[in-house]
């Protein structure tokens, strides 16, 4: 388990970390978004004991990240947004050294180096040189190293950014086999890559906590919850004039629809996106009695439920009040010539 609580930074008189507290459960990937400079690397870095923080604790499974950093560190793999690998060396190579500076005992490297590699599904790339592989490979480098030593945690920041879809797709697979064995912790600026393979998301802004739960409580609980799409059989004017009177409706949206193909002499029909007033149910009832009332038959009525894209603009717009302290909800290329201390 790790648990944040009270986490803050600052430089000078920015605040890039404003208090944040939670915890996150083992066995699930979890998705950690947030705009730019929304303090969201911040986090990750003070996380995996790579910079210091102002003040607050982050304790993976008991051991503090400031005061018992090797224990900690032990426990997390990290993948910077540019992995520092270096190019002149092959990944077995390259590997070999992070094992080395990662501690994992000498008869156990190459046993480890085979397992990271298989795992990555980089085996047939292990002798060439890093330079000369594609940008998709490199990352599957970088998450090799963040392997090694078989942590129970894995961060990921940013793991897809630079590459092609096709990359994009063998590198969301690999996160999911990932997330079968560890716990991951995967930051993206790709929304619906985030909504598709994370089960739980947290979302900083302004160096808050604004939300943290399952893509699918989110979309429940946000004001999308109260709009509504419908289609009725009728002309826009005669729908207008039912939504005008309607104090369940607090604003609608109307175009003509599409008429049924294979229909000589189509009846008008029209679609509306409603923003419902008060409660939600009830509104939708009062929209369904009005229009039978007129004459004019509902063939569809759908919630519009958000997605993640509007979830997080509606969330991190607004200057965001101090949350609550949350658990994790249930669930349903940095290159180098010289080896440094970055890895």
């Amino acid at each position: 388990m790790i648990t944040v609580e009270h986490l803050t930074k600052r430089y000078g008189e920015v605040t890039a970390v404003d208090d944040i507290s939670f915890t996150l459960g083992e066995g699930h990937i979890y998705g950690f978004l947030g705009p730019n400079g929304a303090g969201k690397s911040t986090t990750m870095n003070i996380m995996t004991g790579c910079l210091a923080a102002t003040a607050g604790t982050v304790t993976i499974d008991g051991c503090d990240i400031f005061e018992d950093a090797r224990a900690a560190k032990q426990r997390i793999g990290y993948l910077p947004e540019i992995p520092p690998l270096y190019t002149d060396e092959t990944p077995e190579e390259y590997l070999h050294f992070v094992a080395e500076a990662k501690g994992v005992a000498k008869r156990d490297i190459t046993a480890e180096i085979a397992r990271v590699l298989e795992e990555t599904r980089l085996t047939d790339m292990a002798g060439r040189l890093i330079r000369n592989l594609s940008k998709g490979y490199r990352q599957r480098v970088g998450i090799a190293q963040a392997l090694l030593g078989n942590p129970p945690y894995i961060i990921l920041d940013e793991p897809t950014v630079g590459l092609d879809p096709l990359q994009i797709i063998e590198i969301r697979d690999l996160i999911r086999d990932l997330g079968q064995k560890h716990t991951v912790i995967l930051s993206s600026h790709i929304l619906s890559e985030v909504q598709a393979i994370c089960e739980s998301v947290l979302i900083i802004a302004h160096g808050k906590l604004v939300a943290f739960d399952t893509p699918e409580n989110l979309e429940k609980t946000l004001a999308a919850n109260n709009r509504l799409a419908i289609e009725a059989d009728g002309d826009e004017a005669a729908a207008r004039a039912v939504l005008d009177g309607l104090g369940a409706v607090s604003s609608y949206t109307v175009q003509p629809a599409a008429a049924p193909a294979r229909t000589e002499a189509p009846a008008p029909r029209t679609r509306a996106d409603l923003t419902l007033a008060g409660d939600a149910d009830a509104a939708a009832r009062a929209v369904f009695t009005a229009f039978a009332a007129a004459d004019l038959p509902l063939l569809q009525m759908t919630p519009i439920r958000a997605d993640l894209e509007n979830i997080f603009i509606e969330l991190t717009e607004a200057e965001p009040a101090a949350p609550e302290v949350p658990e994790a909800p249930e669930q349903p290329e940095q290159e180098g010539t010289d080896h440094e201390s970055s890895v």
